[in-house]
């Protein structure tokens, strides 16, 4: 274009010609996979957010938040985790690690939800990420009888359970020090076992999440 632009009459292969001579190369940014599925298919569908930080919950198994973030491990190598929390309790019933983001660890994720254990009405809220856009994951959702809600654009803040708990998790969890995929994953399962039946908090009236999901669970 620049040459065309300054009267240069010339045409790629000549280009190209002149590239290899001299060992010129174009660096080419490359395209985020996931969003060039986005632009291909018209079927990934955002949802309203209809839990709208209503955070002060109170009854069990009826608002879960979701979310996927990353720990490094070994000598730099990124490994995911998937996690759903319940915001009554602060429990988590499903987590799932991952050594890649494909769709799949994420429906894992959904799919490991109790649907016999679930309150009416219950909702499951998480970003606008890809893979809960997908008609995939929708289709997991609808089959639990889950309402599906999504944050704003832009806005953490509207998921700010799950976010805050992955701050606790990589603040206490010594995942680095893992040198191979299998030992982080029994590193995180150890953790989560830990963090619902033995730690406890003071916002769920120093009880740990698995003692206030039962005592809420006694009381209602």
């Amino acid at each position: 274009m620049r040459l065309k632009a300054s009267y240069v009459i010339m045409n790629h292969k000549k280009i190209r010609r002149i590239m290899n001579k001299y060992g010129l190369i174009t660096q080419v940014r490359r395209k985020n996979p996931y969003k060039m599925i986005m632009k291909k298919t018209q079927e990934h569908r955002t949802c309203d957010n209809i839990l709208n930080r209503e955070f002060e919950q109170v009854v069990p198994r009826k608002v879960f938040c979701t979310d996927i973030t990353y720990l490094y491990y070994g000598l730099g190598r990124r490994a995911y985790l998937s996690v759903i929390k319940d915001i009554a309790s602060g429990e988590v019933p499903v987590w799932e690690t991952s050594t890649n983001l494909e769709l799949d660890f994420v429906l894992k994720t959904v799919d490991g939800l109790d649907c016999q254990s679930l309150a009416p009405g219950a909702m499951i809220h998480s970003d606008q990420g890809f893979h809960y856009t997908s008609p995939l994951y929708r289709q997991r959702v609808r089959r639990l009888n889950l309402i599906q809600s999504m944050s704003r654009k832009g806005n953490c803040i509207d998921n700010s359970p799950i976010e805050s708990f992955f701050g606790h998790l990589k603040d206490e969890l010594d995942f680095k020090s893992c040198s191979t995929f299998e030992e982080l994953t029994k590193a995180v399962n150890t953790y989560m076992n830990d963090y619902n039946n033995s730690r406890h908090q003071w916002e769920l009236k120093k009880m740990t999440p698995v003692e206030y999901r039962n005592h809420l669970l006694s009381t209602a």
